[in-house]
């Protein structure tokens, strides 16, 4: 079974309601899928549940979420919603970057399941001094499967994401559309024009929630 890490073409795009929508319909068709949320910015342990790490925890079956079970999945966690490095070293704190592969690395290697990893902020988003999260993605050799909205200037801002993907020769699994209000044209037309500029070999260009996003969701389990 396939895993995959999630990122984004920016913040607050959606990457966690792509990955808990991934594993709660994993998990209902009986395929006991996890995540990991490894690095948080924003974070506050009195709101543990409804953190992002929360909410993929929830997703994962756990009924009441505590900042102990958020640490679970996410050890890096930082107050100020920033840059992780510069949230980071607001606490007198860095990233460990090679820390970071390895917790990974060593989840992955004991989960038979698909698992997740989703990645904090955009693709491009600067872990510690010199590396960011396509760094990260390449050391682990995870597909990835990018999130886009449907705001004003998603295009752009996708297709620039592909590009610093595709020049680490980091692969694709797919592109998903979250659609994110107000709208400037139909989801539609987004996917149709990312499709056009992303040219021949381009990955799936899927719209969040549809009956072609969820068969492609029940393919990659299957994998």
């Amino acid at each position: 079974m396939s895993d995959f890490f999630i990122t984004a073409s920016g913040t607050e795009i959606g990457k966690t309601h792509v990955a808990a929508g991934m594993i709660r319909h994993w998990r209902a068709g009986g395929v006991p899928a996890r995540a990991l949320k490894p690095v948080a910015s924003g974070y506050d342990p009195l709101l543990a549940a409804e953190s992002d790490a929360g909410i993929l925890l929830r997703a994962m079956g756990k009924a009441a979420v505590t900042d102990k079970d958020v640490a679970a999945i996410c050890p890096w966690r930082f107050p100020d919603p920033i840059s992780p490095d510069m949230a980071a070293a607001r606490c007198g704190r860095r990233i460990p970057f090679d820390e970071l592969v390895a917790f990974c690395k060593a989840a992955l290697a004991e989960t038979p399941a698909p698992l997740l990893v989703e990645g904090v902020g955009g693709a491009m988003v600067p872990l510690d001094e010199t590396r960011t999260v396509r760094d990260w993605i390449a050391a682990l050799g995870l597909e990835v499967v990018l999130v886009a909205g449907g705001y004003l200037g998603t295009i752009s801002h996708t297709l620039c994401t592909v590009e610093a993907l595709r020049a680490r020769a980091i692969p694709i699994a797919a592109i998903v559309i979250n659609p994110m209000e107000p709208l400037p044209v139909p989801v539609g037309q987004t996917r149709e024009t990312l499709l056009r500029h992303l040219g021949k070999g381009a990955p799936p260009v899927l719209v969040g929630s549809t009956p072609d996003w969820l068969a492609w969701v029940n393919d990659a389990a299957r994998r």
